[in-house]
C-alpha cells in the first residue's frame, strides 16, 4: 500500500461497536471484493470492499472476516481468513499479509488460511443461531454485477438454511457515518493532497490547455503524495461542458474567457475527499462570471452553517433552496412570478441548481448514512451548491468537505484550499 500504516485501534474499536449491536448468539461475515477482469488476462486495479476494511484494515483480495462475540470458544470470536502466501506468490504478485502482519494490521488474533474456511466456519455455525449477511443498501447503489459478497451469501444460506438471517447493513450505515478521529485525520490527509493538486493546476492553466492535461496534473500530484489517485472519476469541464453534471470525457480544449469546473478529489488509505472549484481559463473572471461565482459561494457559506446535530437532510435541502432562490432573483435568472407560480415538487430554483447540496463522505465518496435520521457530530458532509446557465455558456459549482461539530458551525476540512474569487485570480496571475 502507498499509505502509511493505520493504528489498529481504529479497527478494534469498529469491530467492538459493530458486535455490540448484534443479536445474541449471532455471527457476521464480511468478504473482500473480487479483482474484476477486463479481458484476456487484464484486470481492473483492486479496490477493497469498504466494510471489511472498516472492520479490519485488511486491504487485499480473497480475505474474509467473521465475528461471533458470544462464541463459547474464545479464539473464534474474531477470525480472519486469508489467502495463503508463500515465496512464489511474493515473487510474482508482491507481498501479501502473513498471519503475523494480519494481526498487526487488524488486531485480530485468530488467522487461518482460506483452505480452512469451510471446516472452521462449520464449527462456528454449529454454535450460532443467527447469521448476519452483508448486503449493499446504500440509497444510490445500483448493482448489476454479482459481487464476491453476494456469491458467498448465496452459498452460506444454501449450506445453512436453518439459521435465522439478519442484516449487517443498517448497523454499518450508522457506524460508518460517524467518524473516529483517526478517520477524520485520514480524510484531512486526502483533502490536503487535493489542495496540493489544486494549487498545482492554478499555476498550470492557461488558454488552449486541454482538459485531460489538467487531469494529468492532478494525477501527478496525487500519486507523489501517497494517494492511489482519484477518489472518483474526475470532472474537468470547461465552458458549456460544466452544464453536464457528470461530464467525465475531459477531452476538450479550454478557451480564453471560459470557466473550468473542476470536481476532483484525492483518496488516501481508501478514504475520499470531494472538492469542486471553478476557475477562469484566462486567470480573471468577467464581471458576470464573478457575480454568479460569488452568489454560489454565499449559498455554500450559509448552507454550511445549517449542518448541525439534529438537522434532517430533507429539511436542510428545503432551506438551501430558499437561499438559492434569493440569489437567483438577485442575478436576474428568476423573477417573482417564477417563484409564486412554482411547482412545489420542482421549485423554480431547480432550473439552475438541479442536484442536492450535501451527501455523507468517508470511505466512499457518497458514503454510508441514513438520510432520514438526524445529523450527528463527527459526520462528514460535502457542501456543493452550483448555478448552471447553458444560455450563458458556463456553470459554477463550489464544494468543500466539512465535519459536523457538537456546537457551532462545521469544521471545514478544505479551509486551506483557495476559494475566494480574488484569491484564485491572484494565484493564477503570479509571475
Amino acid at each position: 500500500m502507498k499509505y502509511l500504516p493505520i493504528d489498529s485501534s481504529l479497527f478494534v474499536k469498529n469491530r467492538h461497536d459493530f458486535m455490540a449491536q448484534m443479536k445474541p448468539n449471532s455471527l457476521a461475515v464480511f468478504n473482500s471484493n473480487d479483482i474484476y477482469p477486463v479481458s484476456a488476462d487484464s484486470t481492473l486495479p483492486f479496490e477493497q470492499h469498504r466494510d471489511i476494511f472498516f472492520l479490519s484494515g485488511v486491504d487485499q483480495e480473497e480475505s474474509i472476516l467473521v465475528v461471533f462475540p458470544d462464541c463459547p470458544k474464545k479464539h473464534l470470536r474474531e477470525v480472519l481468513f486469508l489467502r495463503e502466501t508463500n515465496e512464489h506468490i511474493a515473487v510474482w504478485e508482491g507481498e501479501k499479509l502473513t498471519k503475523e502482519k494480519a494481526f498487526e494490521t487488524s488486531g485480530v488474533k485468530t488467522v487461518y488460511w482460506l483452505q480452512d474456511l469451510e471446516k472452521v466456519l462449520a464449527e462456528m455455525m454449529a454454535l450460532a443461531d443467527t447469521v448476519y449477511i452483508n448486503t449493499n443498501e446504500h440509497y444510490r447503489a445500483k448493482i448489476e454485477t454479482e459481487t464476491r459478497e453476494a456469491r458467498f451469501t448465496k452459498w452460506l444460506l444454501n449450506k445453512y438454511p436453518a439459521h435465522s438471517v439478519a442484516k449487517s447493513n443498517p448497523i454499518l450505515q450508522r457506524l460508518r457515518s460517524v467518524k473516529d478521529q483517526i478517520e477524520l485525520d485520514l480524510i484531512q490527509k486526502a483533502c490536503n493532497i487535493t489542495e496540493k493538486g489544486f494549487r498545482r493546476i492554478l499555476g498550470f492553466v492557461k488558454p488552449d490547455v486541454w482538459e485531460y492535461e489538467i487531469e494529468a496534473e492532478f494525477a501527478h500530484e496525487f500519486l507523489r503524495n501517497r494517494s492511489k489517485g482519484f477518489a472518483y472519476t474526475p470532472i474537468i469541464a470547461s465552458g458549456s461542458n460544466a452544464n453536464v453534471l457528470h461530464y467525465i470525457e475531459n477531452n476538450q480544449q479550454c478557451k480564453a474567457g471560459d470557466l473550468i469546473l473542476l470536481d476532483v478529489g484525492a483518496e488516501y488509505a481508501n478514504y475520499a475527499s470531494d472538492m469542486s472549484r471553478t476557475i477562469p481559463v484566462s486567470g480573471r473572471f468577467t464581471d458576470r462570471q464573478k457575480e454568479v461565482y460569488n452568489a454560489v459561494n454565499r449559498v455554500k457559506n450559509e448552507a454550511t452553517k445549517l449542518l448541525v446535530p439534529g438537522a434532517i437532510w430533507a429539511d436542510y435541502h428545503v432551506e438551501v433552496g430558499k437561499l438559492m432562490t434569493s440569489e437567483l432573483l438577485g442575478l436576474g435568472l428568476l423573477d417573482k412570478a417564477d417563484v409564486q407560480n412554482e411547482d412545489p415538487n420542482w421549485p423554480a430554483y431547480k432550473k439552475y441548481f438541479m442536484h442536492g447540496t450535501s451527501h455523507h463522505m468517508g470511505l466512499d465518496t457518497h458514503d454510508y448514512g441514513l438520510l432520514h435520521e438526524p445529523m450527528q457530530a463527527n459526520m462528514v458532509f460535502t457542501v456543493e451548491p452550483g448555478i448552471y446557465i447553458p444560455d450563458e455558456g458556463f456553470g459554477i459549482r463550489l464544494e468543500d468537505d466539512v465535519v459536523i461539530q457538537e456546537k457551532g458551525e462545521p469544521f471545514n476540512l478544505m479551509r486551506n484550499i483557495p476559494i475566494e474569487a480574488e484569491e484564485i485570480e491572484e494565484i493564477m496571475n503570479q509571475s
